[in-house]
């Protein structure tokens, strides 16, 4: 008997029907643990990559406006037409030259040391460089170079150096060339303010100063460093390609060459988790395997009716393929809402934890040590990790999601292969 295609309206009415009845009888519990799976794992996902990339991002953010800009450029040898040619590009948001030396700083009043990363940088850099004005949280006085003398410290620096606004520091020993002093007991700095960052490495290390006291305690001992930042930094490999071709004696290194060890260390972290999460998405996928497998053996009789009044078997494997895609889109949807809500929430996710692990302790210590009930309190990282945005990037999301429908779909399509080997003269014959 020839066989007629049968139209998609058909194929997908009986796979409702199918599914209907399913829902009502001893498969129902199976059906329904495969949907939540699909929407646990993909609303797990969605809300780990957001954390995730929210703490990522603040270490990232912080590394590429105060440390290493998205580009810095060595050997130029002429900095104002550079930097000229730098700001008539679109892709170009700020530009200004820096330098940097290796320094001991010594406060005066104690004698306390620590080393630093000096930074000369322009006085006036926070009312253009929007970047760093918005890294640079100052927790006491204020980022002022104005004075020639003057020198901003972040958190951990000053702490080592028991300095305070106010404070005399003097950077005793500093790298540099045979035009400049090694040592010297005359590089006085007042701590005009104390900043804190987003990454730890930068308070505990990092210093300011003005380019004219660069001129005044350095000369020409310390080569200059124009720092190049973008309106978009992904776009650091054209920039640097253009400036290469204008000035080929430049040497340029973007943001991504400059923090490679660390930035490929977040990305293995990151992938790591990552990979964890999709064993969800794999458990889930084996269980719709069985589930229909079982499903197609309960159903051979219907399968070889169907196929007795003229449909192919290609059109019974699309019918249980699309219960497996209406799984997964089922399942997919309703994580991607939860994992959403979720991350745009985080903030009271971490309170509501930190209550939880404060009231679990607090249960735990009346019931089996009062005497520790005074130390009982709340973890105050979660606060901090409170604090911290999640950060959801839509690409991450949409592939997500696009993982909980196909691994759905083809855990279904794969099991619904067996219908090929079904013999419906056999099987309605013993029947």
């Amino acid at each position: 008997m020839n066989k007629k295609k049968f139209p998609l309206r058909w194929i997908y009415y009986i796979s409702h029907r199918f599914n209907s009845v399913d829902m009502r009888g001893r498969s129902a519990v199976t059906s329904r643990l495969a949907t939540f799976g699909i929407a646990f794992g993909v609303m797990a996902l969605i809300a780990i990559m957001s954390v995730m990339n929210g703490f990522q991002m603040e270490f990232i953010d912080a590394i590429m406006e105060i440390s290493s800009y998205h580009l810095q450029c060595r050997n130029v040898e002429n900095v104002d037409s550079f930097s000229s040619w730098c700001r008539d590009n679109e892709l170009v948001k700020t530009v200004y030259p820096m330098y940097e030396t290796q320094g001991l700083l010594v406060e005066n009043a104690r004698g306390n040391e620590s080393a630093s990363l000096v930074r000369a940088v322009p006085s006036d850099v926070l009312d253009y460089d929007t970047g760093l004005k918005k890294e640079i949280h100052m927790i006491q006085g204020t980022f002022d170079l104005s004075m020639v003398d003057s020198i901003v410290l972040g958190y951990d620096l000053a702490i080592a150096l028991k300095a305070h606004a106010g404070s005399i520091v003097n950077i005793m020993a500093a790298s540099g060339s045979s035009s400049s002093a090694l040592f010297s007991a005359d590089r006085n700095f007042i701590v005009t303010g104390i900043f804190y960052a987003d990454y730890p490495d930068i308070n505990a290390a990092y210093s300011f100063i003005s380019l004219d006291a660069e001129k005044k305690y350095f000369g020409d001992a310390l080569k200059p460093v124009v720092a190049v930042k973008l309106a978009d930094s992904n776009a650091d490999a054209v920039v640097k390609a253009r400036i290469v071709k204008q000035f080929p004696e430049t040497d340029v290194v973007s943001w991504r060459e400059y923090n490679r060890t660390f930035f490929g260390a977040l990305r293995v972290e990151k992938n790591v988790l990552m990979f964890l999460v999709i064993l969800i998405f794999l458990v889930v996928a084996v269980n719709i395997y069985n589930a229909m497998r079982r499903m197609i053996y309960e159903r051979r009789q219907d399968i070889a009716v169907l196929i007795s009044i003229g449909a192919s078997k290609k059109d019974m494997l699309s019918v249980f393929s699309i219960k497996g895609l209406v799984t997964g889109l089922a399942g997919s949807c309703t994580g991607l809402v939860l994992g959403v809500l979720i991350s745009l929430h985080m903030d009271s996710v971490f309170r509501f934890l930190a209550k939880l692990q404060y009231w679990g302790e607090l249960t735990a210590a009346r019931l089996f040590n009062p005497a520790n009930l005074p130390f009982v309190a709340e973890n105050s990282m979660f606060s901090v990790y409170a604090a911290i945005p999640a950060r959801m990037q839509s690409g991450e999301i949409a592939a997500i999601f696009l993982f909980g429908v196909l691994s759905a779909f083809l855990s279904s399509l794969i099991a619904s292969r067996q219908i090929i080997v079904l013999k419906p003269v056999d099987i309605l014959h013993d029947e």
